[in-house]
């Protein structure tokens, strides 16, 4: 039992990060983040030995379907050169142009389709929206990409060589300017966003609020905030949310600056990740072992410097003066109602500040709602689209179903 105790949660971790300064109190402060999971692995260890749990994840990988589906692709130039990766499904034949001209009107615009552009959250990658996408193919035109330096797009331009800019979310805005200019430079967007695509979405309007309203028709927050992030608690008590609030940033830091030694440090210590990534990815009691393996796999894939150098653009993130430009568009705020990582509280402020907003609260979901309860998200979001006239009103995703079992 020791092994997988919380001290020794917390000792492992700690050496994984090499000789840094002060490192037996970041060790302990991330211990207390990781004590939760570690009771889970502890029981799994007891129970089930390391290479069979390795047999275990391969076979996963092998036969899990998820993050399978591929569009057209396409490339997109930030405004610092970056090489941003989007891939689009397309609609053969629009069948509805009465539709599309009462919404839209006569001129240009209305026969270009409607484009529902996604964007995704922290150390995830287009994959993430996965069951949305599925739902949604063949019905409406979509583009998925890859923010800076995650998924198949390319390292951060402006986060390497001696000159570095620190990833902001202003540069976000910039970047998902960029993939709308290439991917869907006309006719009507929805906007959708999970977190960091959340904060990057109240960025673009922000920054471009004529784009928002001449050609945005609707848009979806999920698991988001627009500010106040460095008040999250992350289900920790106050002395353990202290500690890891002072230490985080600085053994991030230092975490990024030995990313080859601390790549081999996560690998080594698998199971502990794992569970640290399910216990604030989801809240159900019994997930789907194969979406959990995906979630980790995306997560895994997120080298550990890009981890550091995007982290500091949250405590600094307040876009609620942006959220008014979309006082006049249907809004969809949805959020798992046990997320410890952007907490229900913050979809219920954005909600909040959008009176006509839909406010969704999804019971038993946590941070990845999209993926736990993929057809509730699916299913207001295709509500979404029927409101504004992108697909028909008997559209029905229901197929695309629960990944869980519920909470008692």
């Amino acid at each position: 039992m020791s092994e997988t105790s919380p001290v020794a949660a917390a000792e492992t971790v700690s050496a994984a990060a090499g000789n840094w300064r002060r490192a037996g109190f970041a060790g302990a402060a991330i211990g207390v983040l990781a004590a939760g999971a570690a009771a889970g692995v502890a029981v799994e260890r007891l129970t089930v030995g390391r290479g069979m749990r390795r047999k275990a994840r391969l076979a996963l990988d092998a036969a899990g379907p998820y993050g399978s589906l591929r569009g057209v692709p396409g490339r997109a130039p930030a405004d610092d050169g970056t090489e941003l990766y989007y891939e689009v499904d397309e609609v053969e034949a629009d069948t509805a142009p009465q539709r599309r001209r009462r919404l839209f009107g006569r001129g240009a615009g209305a026969t270009a389709p409607v484009t529902v552009v996604f964007s995704h959250g922290y150390c995830l990658n287009q994959d993430s929206w996965h069951f949305q996408r599925a739902a949604l193919r063949g019905r409406v035109r979509t583009v998925h990409w890859d923010q800076r330096s995650h998924g198949r797009s390319g390292r951060g331009a402006a986060q390497q060589g001696p000159d570095r800019v620190p990833v902001s979310i202003d540069q976000l805005g910039r970047d998902l300017r960029a993939v709308i200019d290439a991917a869907a430079p006309e006719g009507p967007l929805v906007l959708v966003g999970h977190s960091m695509g959340g904060m990057t979405v109240m960025a673009l309007a922000d920054q471009y609020p004529e784009l928002i309203r001449e050609r945005v028709v609707g848009v979806a927050f999920v698991g988001t905030s627009c500010g106040n992030l460095g008040e999250v608690n992350y289900g920790l008590p106050v002395a353990g949310v202290n500690a890891v609030r002072r230490v985080l940033p600085g053994i991030l830091r230092a975490l990024g600056s030995q990313a080859e030694l601390v790549e081999r440090g996560r690998r080594a210590t698998a199971d502990l990740f794992a569970g640290l990534i399910k216990r604030y990815s989801f809240s159900s009691r019994d997930v789907d072992p194969a979406i959990a393996r995906f979630a980790e796999r995306m997560i895994e894939g997120t080298p550990i410097d890009v981890v550091a150098e995007f982290y500091p653009a949250f405590s600094e993130h307040d876009k609620a003066d942006a959220l008014g430009v979309f006082a006049e568009v249907p809004v969809l705020a949805l959020a798992g109602a046990q997320d410890l990582v952007t907490p229900s509280s913050h979809t219920e402020a954005i909600a909040a500040l959008l009176p006509d907003a839909e406010l969704v609260l999804v019971p038993d979901a946590g941070h990845l709602v999209m993926l736990e309860h993929p057809e509730t998200v699916s299913g207001r979001l295709a509500e979404l689209l029927v409101r504004i006239g992108a697909v028909p009103a008997a559209t029905n995703v229901d197929t695309y179903g629960s990944t869980a079992e519920p909470g008692p």
